[in-house]
């Protein structure tokens, strides 16, 4: 039988349609003009990346390792790409072209809509849920910060659960290929905290499940329907082979696997893992969006307390007009905040609404995620059950910025808001419309009205104010609050009565849905547009901010290899320096343990003891062993070419130590290598690596490239060779005239090789068996996933045109 185009076909050419057209009109400069969004991480990520790229550009082979950041570290989670990896396409074909990082939204409002319909939501509705899903002002408030993997990671979570849900309800074959196609994608972009939390969402909403379904079907359906999924799960972990196993192989070695000294806990720091824990009442963001002021640097209007005091205290002109674009307005409890957490009023008076008329299933499974999402978000806020969490979860400890939950939050509630919708339009019933109104209504309203009888409005930042112009902008924050709420009051007002009428009779289920279409979309736009808007987008930032210094252009006519020390950014928080040269710093969220150790523990006390001797006209080059031996040759102290210091005392590439001390554990290693003379002297674990003589002669690198290093060694006596690169036990191996020998850790993070008497040639070979051995498999299990998907969409088309 023939599809019916009008009932089968147009509604969701019209829902793409819509997506599609919001997408290209929010982000018109980046779609029409040519320009991109300003993201600070992603500048970063340039930075790192740029040896890795250059490398693949100029040779068609992959830098497995690059020495450009953190003196040398796994390429796996910079830039790493597979031959024959259709993933790309995958995704430019389901997005229909638009570009990264926008296809994202546009995948999430399609896997949102595609998901509701698997609920019998009907189209209207779901596009309506789909927009508030992705255009909420988590993903927007991402986007602009450059965490791109993020809101993909995030954006999948639907089409995930909508594959889950579908194999319940009988859908097998298609069940199982969406969520292989979610899976899939949602490794490929590698943000393991959120499909740590898809799989938390994943787990409830099948708990849900066989509690309900068992006493119903008993446990043959149910079997076979996780059956189903454990095959499109194994197919998409298959079709992330390489990614997988590089990860597994690095993460016990960064900074998110087990601890190297005593002193150090595995995983994360507890204050680090839990620095960015949402506030209890800050989950009010989700109903009125400036409930805490915003973000931690909002526009203030015209004639703001703020502006007044200012002004009143004779404050200039240019020193007010650049206070109020940027106010402090931000009073929650994180240390700061690109902009408030919200998804929609909307959406949550139609949650609560589930209350009485989500079918049971639905209510429990959704409202869970929600709750317990929310208790996530909270982090130290609710230290009691978050600690536990962090010690007893399987990996939890991993993981940092636990506000991240709310990401399950924004997704639960429009699909719990539109389940809702839909039955209670089916049922006709206004008791649940009501009881819905009076509650989040009636609290929107009183925070409108009464806020100032509940909070002073005080924030962290007021004690470095005057009490004047603090007191002012506590004025201002109960003005923001006051009229956020109003708002907010309005739109659930307009949304009750539309759906009101509805049930009424009095209009029909186009006009409604059409109605909250329009009121999300403009209360949404309205919302981000303060954070992400015309000035977030660039003609080429990149260029601006990796233009080379005369600082730069005089390092890098030096031929040599050698790493720089730039004293003008953070040793861990920027790579702009490693864009050209190879840095002892960098910008990465899972640096090798070791190297956050050496940073720790010497990198920063030497660091600071030179710079202070040195503004006092005594460049102690002697005095800085650790950052001599990382090959250390030039300080950069500013963007000028005579802000330039070239380092006599740099170890160099490589060198034979006079002397060989031995260490018993890491703690005494670490130590040590703070006080001896690195450039004679060397440590090495005689308990992990056995005993090393020292030698005498004289080694010269001949050639490096990221994967491999050549020496040219002579040695009158046998013995330790120590070598300017960071040990690395995976991947890596050693060659001295062909025959491969074991490479030792010295110096706590260097690498070290026992060279016999004589002359010979060295070569370092980096070729990890994770990325070698995976790539064929991998490619195998993706093409069997599209031919699933296929398959799967093609069978449910026959099935449903054969009950026609």
């Amino acid at each position: 039988m023939q599809l019916n185009f009008q009932k089968q076909i147009l509604p969701h050419l019209i829902g793409v349609g819509v997506f599609y057209l919001l997408i290209v009109f929010y982000f018109s400069p980046l779609v029409f003009d040519g320009k991109v969004i300003f993201q600070s991480d992603i500048l970063q990520w340039e930075g790192s990346a740029k040896e890795v790229l250059d490398y693949r550009a100029e040779t068609g082979e992959q830098a497995l390792w690059t020495n450009s950041m953190f003196g040398g570290m796994p390429a796996y989670f910079i830039s790493l790409e597979f031959p024959g990896d259709i993933t790309n396409a995958l995704v430019s074909v389901l997005t229909l072209g638009l570009p990264h990082p926008i296809n994202g939204l546009f995948f999430g409002m399609l896997g949102m809509y595609v998901l509701l319909l698997s609920f019998r939501v009907r189209p209207i509705f779901a596009i309506a849920g789909a927009i508030a899903f992705s255009f909420n002002t988590y993903n927007l408030l991402s986007l602009e910060a450059g965490h791109n993997a993020k809101i993909w990671a995030v954006c999948l979570i639907p089409l995930i659960l909508a594959g889950i849900h579908l194999a319940f309800e009988k859908k097998h074959i298609l069940g199982a290929a969406l969520l292989a196609v979610g899976l899939l994608l949602q490794l490929k972009f590698n943000h393991l905290q959120i499909t740590y939390y898809t799989l938390i969402v994943s787990v409830i909403y099948v708990l849900v499940r066989l509690a309900f379904d068992w006493k119903k079907e008993g446990i043959a359906p149910i079997a076979k329907a996780i059956g189903y999924l454990a095959i499109g799960a194994i197919l998409a972990v298959g079709g992330n082979l390489g990614r997988l196993a590089t990860a597994l192989e690095y993460s016990p070695y960064s900074t998110r696997g087990k601890a190297t000294l005593e002193t150090e806990s595995a995983g994360l720091d507890k204050d680090y893992a839990f620095n960015w824990s949402n506030g209890k009442l800050e989950t009010l963001t989700l109903l009125v969006p400036d409930f805490y002021g915003g973000g931690s640097q909002t526009p203030l209007p015209k004639n703001s307390e703020a502006e007044k005091a200012l002004r009143s205290n004779g404050v200039d002109p240019a020193q007010i007009n650049g206070f109020i674009k940027s106010a402090p307005t931000y009073w929650g409890d994180q240390p700061f905040t690109g902009g408030p957490i919200y998804g929609g009023v909307i959406l949550i008076f139609l949650a609560i609404l589930g209350f009485w008329a989500a079918p049971k299933e639905s209510l429990i499974a959704f409202g869970v995620i929600i709750i317990f999402s929310l208790m996530l978000s909270w982090g130290k806020n609710l230290a009691w059950f978050n600690y536990l969490l962090f010690d007893v979860l399987p990996g939890y400890n991993k993981f940092r910025a636990v506000s991240m939950a709310l990401g399950m939050t924004l997704f639960a509630i429009p699909v719990l808001g539109m389940i809702s919708l839909e039955r209670l339009v089916q049922k006709g019933d206004l008791k649940p419309l009501y009881l819905s109104g009076a509650i989040v209504g009636g609290l929107v309203l009183l925070l409108a009205v009464a806020s100032g009888a509940f909070f002073r409005f005080e924030g962290a930042v007021d004690s470095s104010l005057p009490d004047w112009l603090a007191s002012a902008l506590q004025k201002d924050r109960k003005a923001m609050l006051s009229a956020s709420a109003w708002k907010s009051f309005g739109l659930i007002a307009a949304a009750f009565a539309l759906v009101y009428f509805r049930i009424k009779g009095k209009i029909s289920d186009m006009i409604l849905g059409a109605a909250l279409i329009l009121l999300v979309s403009i209360d949404l736009w309205s919302i981000n547009r303060r954070y992400l808007n015309e000035e977030s987008f660039q003609g080429n930032p990149s260029r601006q901010f990796f233009a080379e210094t005369p600082a730069e252009k005089e390092i890098t006519a030096d031929p040599g290899y050698f790493r720089v020390l730039s004293l003008t950014e953070s040793l861990t928080q920027g790579a702009r320096t490693s864009y050209r040269l190879y840095s002892l710093g960098g910008y990465h969220g899972a640096k090798l343990r070791r190297y956050q150790d050496l940073i720790d523990y010497q990198l920063q006390d030497e660091i600071q003891a030179f710079v202070g001797k040195a503004q006092e006209g005594n460049f102690a080059w002697e005095s800085i062993g650790v950052i001599n031996m990382l090959n250390t040759k030039y300080l950069i102290a500013g963007q000028e070419a005579n802000a330039v210091f070239q380092n006599p005392e740099a170890n160099g590439p490589a060198w034979v130590p006079l002397q060989v001390s031995s260490v018993k554990s890491n703690e005494e290693e670490i130590k040590e290598i703070g006080e001896i003379d690195t450039k004679t002297q060397a440590t090495l674990n005689t308990s992990e690596f056995g005993s090393v003589g020292a030698g005498v002669g004289q080694v010269t690198l001949t050639s490096q490239s990221p994967n491999e290093l050549r020496y040219q060694a002579e040695m009158d006596q046998g013995g330790l060779i120590v070598f300017s690169e960071i040990y690395y036990p995976e991947g890596w191996t050693a060659t001295i005239d062909g025959k491969e020998t074991p490479i030792l850790r010295t110096n706590y993070l260097l690498r070290g090789l026992d060279v016999p008497q004589g002359s010979h040639e060295i070569v370092f070979t980096f070729a990890p068996s994770s990325y070698l051995s995976t790539k064929t498999p991998m490619i195998i299990f993706q093409y069997l996933i599209l031919a699933a998907l296929i398959g799967g969409v093609v069978m449910t088309f026959k099935e449903k045109n054969g009950r026609s």
